[in-house]
């Protein structure tokens, strides 16, 4: 089985989250991902490699075993831009999502520009 990429939410690792590296070992609860909201962020075909997203907040029940556990072995950083739609409410900017390779998930990413840091494409090969 290859590796597994999870989506984890920079909310996550900004409240409490361990910041990880290429190489280090994880264990994390997943879930499904929620792909329409991936879909606006990152773009359609970004989203469709996203196999879970990582929650450690109440919204991963630990009872079902589901799990992302191995070796990173790639991240990303996504960032897109975020526009005031009809409603009141600001919404991700199709097509404006843009990936970053880093070697190191830090706690702490910063904007670029007018585009928001959203979260971590994190690549898991199971052990």
């Amino acid at each position: 089985m290859g590796a597994m990429t999870v989506w984890m939410d920079s909310w996550q690792m900004e409240c409490c989250g361990t910041p990880f590296r290429i190489g280090d070992r994880v264990d994390w609860a997943v879930r499904e991902p929620d792909r329409t909201w991936l879909a606006d962020v990152l773009g359609p075909q970004a989203a469709g490699e996203v196999d879970a997203a990582e929650g450690h907040h109440g919204d991963v029940d630990p009872a079902t075993g589901h799990r992302a556990t191995g070796r990173v072995v790639g991240i990303r950083y996504a960032h897109c831009r975020y526009a005031p739609a009809h409603d009141g409410t600001r919404h991700a900017v199709p097509g404006s999502g843009t990936l970053t390779p880093v070697s190191e998930a830090e706690q702490w990413v910063e904007d670029l520009g007018e585009a928001r840091f959203v979260g971590y494409l994190v690549q898991v090969e199971p052990e």
